[in-house]
């Protein structure tokens, strides 16, 4: 397991030459986890994303761009996610650094807990079909985990607000709600690949990773998981609503989701969905400690 927030606790100050990273860490503003804010900020140190990102995000972004041309012409013409998935496993195992592993697995774990846990706190929402995603290795990714977690999100608001008018159901204040999805500590995660190659921070790995995952979906798939990124304050209202508490949405910043957004900026919204994600889920580890 991962614990790089022993790297910021026991990085001592350097008044004339601070960290900006360390002050991030020590800052408790915003509520995430320990580990995965440490993973994040060691994570984004890496040489790679100082020196190669700025290329690599003008070159994805292009790509995007001309391939929006020839998805126009030929919008079905390739749909192949089992090879997008074998290709992102590869790129996850051999290229990416594990603290990047670590957060993109938490990813998927968290953003699960948390629509079970609106689910548990709306009454008569037993009988709504879920199909939690909750990896614990990169080989997990083989399972269309990337398309399967957007199509859950989508499921998963349809669903609810379906019932939402079909019976009569209410996402509503909880006096004591039901925290019984949410994961308090760390999860078991199988350990990571930390080899010479795997040298790629979250940020980069995601610019490269988006004009892949275009170009092995169809239009439609891709421009769906490009609007999926905009629906956090959404699942955020619904949290935030059951908790009575909503000022905390501050801390989630994928917002109006009616107004689409140009797909070439996904990879910088993606990174931004994952934060959301983990705010959202600390501000109800943080709920969950207090009601024990």
């Amino acid at each position: 397991m991962l614990h790089k927030s022993e790297y910021f606790e026991t990085l001592e100050n350097n008044p004339k030459d601070p960290s900006h990273w360390h002050a991030l860490y020590l800052d408790k503003s915003v509520p995430f986890s320990a580990d995965a804010k440490a993973a994040f900020l060691y994570d984004s140190g890496r040489k790679s994303r100082q020196y190669l990102l700025p290329f690599v995000r003008v070159v994805a972004r292009l790509f995007i761009m001309l391939m929006q041309l020839f998805k126009a012409i030929s919008p079905n013409l390739i749909n192949a996610p089992k090879t997008l998935h074998r290709s992102l496993y590869l790129g996850m195992r051999y290229l990416v650094s594990p603290e990047a592993n670590f957060l993109i697995l938490r990813h998927f774990y968290l953003g699960s807990e948390i629509l079970k846990f609106i689910k548990d706190n709306v009454k008569g929402s037993e009988e709504m079909p879920m199909n939690p995603l909750k990896p614990l290795s990169v080989n997990d990714v083989n399972d269309n985990l990337f398309l399967e977690h957007d199509l859950n999100l989508y499921n998963f608001i349809i669903n609810l607000n379906g019932a939402i008018a079909e019976r009569g159901l209410k996402v509503e204040k909880v006096d004591r709600p039901d925290f019984g999805a949410i994961t308090v500590g760390e999860i078991p995660f199988e350990t990571f690949r930390d080899k010479w190659s795997n040298f790629l921070d979250l940020s980069t790995a995601i610019e490269i990773f988006t004009p892949v995952y275009q170009f092995f979906l169809t239009d439609n798939d891709f421009w769906r998981a490009s609007n999926s990124l905009q629906l956090d304050e959404v699942i955020g209202i619904y949290a935030t609503t059951i908790m009575d508490c909503p000022e905390k949405l501050v801390g989630l910043n994928n917002k109006h989701p009616m107004i689409p957004l140009p797909t070439y900026g996904a990879a910088f919204r993606l990174t931004l969905h994952g934060l959301s994600t983990e705010i959202l889920h600390a501000l109800l580890v943080e709920a969950k400690k207090k009601n024990v």
